[in-house]
């Protein structure tokens, strides 16, 4: 037996396709299937197996089972409003070649939460433990709502303890991991063991299910906005991938999409972005934390014409947001010096170093700044001085005067490169600190 892991480094998630002589198995497939069937290589998918109804993307189960005739196989309670075989705990099904599937149900991440255990010839083998059981971590629990977070982690802190009687020489593949906003705690490895998630994640210290309850509920942060859409759209059924080609057009165009309303994701590289965009423009950057940003800051699929550097891909865009359903992709300029030669207006804001920062503090005691990191990272040291919002939580920020700069920071400059757009449409005037961030600031002033 194979297996291969195909993963989605912006969402922190992973695909499997496991293959064993000409048969073929497929785990929690995302939308755009065809990465998935060319590792295939002739073979026939005699299973797609969906662990839950994923909340931080768009399933590609449904269309790759009608692609390839595999049977959809979905946790029994999932209340999918299309046709599957219902996984029951321990009810198995064989496949080809001495292969079997064994449904165990691990509730916690979801309620109807099944993890699968392959068995080659009798043998446990690998079990795909969704969002259960984790690299050093587990499934957050608290996607339906805060109202069932602690109940849903009572039943994770069981499924752990379930999971922990099989081998220790049984391969964990979970489906999330490091990056994605489904861990309630810090993913590590993309792989593992049952024997060494017993030896070395943290959950299996807990002999008590209310410390393990209280642990995994302290550590929760808030995740993106998109996720509401997920859970619905996935149960009702999810159309195949739309087509991801973006047209290039001019800045004509572009401007009539902004008088129009439409949003604008310029998506260069910070500094670039800093130089010079559209006014009103959100900047994230291409890279592994773009789609999840970029479903949490803007209206759920609004129409998107996006800015690209010189050797951007519009289409990996279009197929980053396609996962989390933005499908209106419309269009794509290069660079804003077609802009520019329109005589429209740019708008630029200044970077600058901690450095640069730390000596302004030291010459100005009341300088604004904005620490937009999360509230966890927040609590755990922070500038004296400097004010918190969550950068998702930035509209209708109003706690510092207008008429000054604001000195934007968070870890690394991401976040505080994205808060300049929404600060600059609030009426600020941000100063960003483009690379590094509290930590190295800290450092600093130690």
């Amino acid at each position: 037996m194979d297996i291969t892991s195909i993963r989605t480094t912006s969402l922190g998630d992973a695909t499997y396709v496991v293959t064993h002589g000409e048969a073929a198995v497929v785990i929690d497939p995302q939308r755009d299937i065809d990465r998935f069937l060319a590792h295939l290589d002739g073979r026939t998918v005699t299973h797609v197996l969906e662990t839950h109804m994923h909340n931080d993307y768009l399933s590609g189960g449904k269309t790759l089972a009608e692609a390839t005739g595999a049977d959809l196989v979905l946790p029994a309670g999932a209340g999918a409003g299309f046709v599957f075989v219902p996984a029951f705990h321990l009810e198995e099904m064989v496949g080809e070649a001495g292969l079997t599937i064994r449904p165990i149900h691990t509730p916690g991440h979801t309620p109807e939460h099944v993890s699968y255990l392959i068995l080659v010839d009798g043998e446990p083998s690998a079990l795909f433990s969704g969002g259960s059981l984790l690299v050093g971590a587990a499934g957050r629990s608290d996607l339906l709502g805060t109202e069932y977070a602690e109940s849903l982690s009572h039943l994770q802190y069981g499924s752990l303890q379930r999971l922990a009687h099989l081998p220790d020489t049984t391969g964990v593949y979970p489906t999330h991991g490091e990056g994605s906003f489904c861990t309630a705690s810090g993913a590590g490895r993309t792989t593992s063991t049952i024997g060494q998630e017993k030896a070395e994640n943290p959950l299996f210290r807990f002999g008590a299910v209310e410390d393990f309850v209280n642990d995994q509920l302290s550590v929760l942060v808030p995740y993106p906005r998109y996720y509401q859409h997920m859970g619905p759209g996935n149960r009702l059924g999810v159309d195949p991938m739309p087509d991801t080609s973006v047209p290039i057009v001019n800045a004509g165009e572009l401007a009539a999409h902004v008088a129009g309303g439409g949003v604008v994701l310029d998506v260069r590289e910070r500094h670039a972005f800093a130089r010079g965009h559209v006014p009103g423009s959100i900047g994230i950057e291409y890279g592994d934390s773009f789609a999840p940003w970029a479903g949490w800051l803007l209206p759920y699929d609004a129409p998107i014409m996006l800015v690209l550097g010189d050797d951007q891909d519009p289409n990996w865009g279009a197929t980053e947001l396609g996962r989390i359903g933005f499908e209106r992709v419309l269009g794509a300029v290069r660079g804003v010096d077609a802009w520019d030669s329109e005589g429209l207006e740019l708008a630029t804001y200044r970077t600058a170093t901690v450095g640069d920062l730390l000596d302004a503090r030291a010459g100005d005691p009341d300088l604004q700044i904005l620490d937009v990191r999360d509230p966890k990272e927040w609590e755990a040291g922070h500038i004296d001085g400097s004010t918190h919002t969550y950068l998702p939580d930035l509209a209708g920020f109003a706690a510092f005067d207008r008429s000054r700069p604001v000195w934007v920071i968070c870890r690394t400059g991401n976040r505080a490169s994205i808060a300049s757009g929404i600060l600059e449409s609030l009426g600020y005037i941000p100063i960003v600190i483009s690379s590094g961030g509290v930590p190295e600031a800290l450092a600093q002033l130690a």
